[in-house]
């Protein structure tokens, strides 16, 4: 290519682009590190490398290019060696482990990541770059038309362009507010400094998305910027990407960081309608013909429990990402956490448990009156089945009661 030169690989040294008077020896020099994860990508690697040196080099960008190898039997590493790249060997696998071992290596003072299957052209670097520098904390690509990006043909499945892509970008846009229209764009840019204060978890194809959500969250500054998807270079092998397990695992990753939507609304549901189900139960109400009674209470215990406990997972899901800093603190949490302590928590659930336990016994004095005989099926439930449901809505309000303070334990 025009403008770049290939350089041998060196054991002692790494190649350090972009304006010739920079010292190998002074990383803070490094302006911007591009980091590719490579699994047996032989027929593109060399191409995306001299694509983003010569960008780097045509632009004046002191950078660097690192190839993060996932344990690759192709060739690759040899190839990213003679281009004179950076070969970070990952030994364990997953797409989110390759990212994490190269971005872990990079000097740069911004990380500009991207596939090595030369659907993405590194020629775009400058973009990403550009954008850095104006202050955005993570700058990401968009392919699609409605962020101003091209997808050419043949580059994404019709099910991806059309329907997964879009509506999984519109999920993260609704639900944690994320500012941009492809989520699941691989071609990105961050600072060094703001990846770092991610703490990222997640191994596999949820690494992207992680980081996008995180930052939003984080109130990071996001940016887009318009790229262009090329259709996929090689032929070797087929793309890594699985279109319903990884559409799945989106949609899992997307939940379990919105425990409000995953447990405590369908838990409010569940508590309202078992609510309803003993309004009209304890009573005994004939509504349009129906008569509801010790069954619909009965049912309407089930309901309630299981809201109860969905809404309490909901809490503790919430306290655990904090705790394990997967999702920054919560206010609403905090401010709860200050009202419900252990302590209160601990009296309100002896009082429901105690409550409980008087509706059982004078259930059990109506058995003893009748000489422990034949009981009144109908009035005996009412007060049978509320005096369960308090014990055990005491019961778990107790271990959860705990259970919560010990993952708001500090722990170094």
């Amino acid at each position: 290519m025009k403008g770049l030169a290939k350089s041998e690989a060196l054991p002692e040294r790494e190649q350090c682009l972009g304006s010739p008077e920079s010292s190998l020896d002074e990383p803070e020099s490094i302006e911007a590190s591009v980091v590719m994860p490579c699994l047996n990508e032989a027929e593109t690697l060399g191409i995306c490398v001299e694509k983003a040196q010569r960008a780097l080099a045509e632009h004046n960008v002191t950078g660097e290019i690192l190839v993060a190898d996932n344990g690759s039997t192709d060739g690759s590493q040899e190839i990213a060696a003679s281009l004179g790249a950076r070969l970070i060997a990952v030994s364990e696998r997953g797409y989110g482990s390759a990212l994490m071992g190269g971005i872990a290596a990079a000097r740069g003072r911004f990380v500009i990541m991207g596939d090595a299957d030369n659907s993405y052209d590194f020629l775009e670097v400058f973009k990403f770059i550009e954008k850095l520098r104006e202050g955005h904390d993570l700058v990401q690509g968009c392919r699609l038309q409605q962020g101003g990006g091209r997808v050419l043909p043949g580059a994404m499945p019709a099910l991806h362009r059309h329907i997964g892509n879009p509506i999984f970008s519109a999920l993260a846009r609704r639900w944690f507010g994320v500012p941009i229209n492809d989520i699941y764009c691989g071609m990105r840019g961050f600072t060094k400094e703001h990846y770092e204060g991610l703490e990222q978890h997640c191994t596999g194809m949820e690494f992207a998305t992680e980081m996008i959500i995180k930052s939003t969250l984080g109130e990071a500054d996001v940016a887009e910027v318009p790229i262009t998807l090329h259709p996929d270079g090689r032929t070797a092998h087929a793309p890594h990407l699985r279109t319903f397990r990884d559409g799945w695992r989106t949609l899992r990753f997307f939940l379990l960081y919105s425990p409000r939507r995953l447990f405590l609304i369908p838990g409010l549901v569940l508590i309202l309608l078992g609510l309803i189900g003993y309004a009209v139960a304890l009573p005994s109400l004939h509504v349009a013909g129906v008569t509801f009674a010790a069954h619909t209470l009965l049912v309407g215990t089930l309901a309630i429990l299981l809201g109860y406990q969905a809404g309490l997972f909901a809490i503790m899901t919430k306290q655990f990402a904090i705790s394990e800093g997967l999702m920054p603190p919560d206010p609403r949490l905090q401010r709860l956490s200050k009202v419900v302590t252990l302590e209160r928590a601990l009296i309100v659930a002896t009082l429901a448990m105690v409550g409980g336990g008087i509706l059982i016994l004078l259930a059990f004095n109506d058995w003893r009156q009748k000489h422990f005989g034949h009981l009144d099926y109908t009035s005996t439930m009412r007060l049978v089945v509320p005096g369960v449901l308090l014990v055990a809505l005491g019961f778990q309000t107790m271990l959860s009661a705990f259970f919560l303070s010990v993952l708001a334990l500090k722990r170094r």
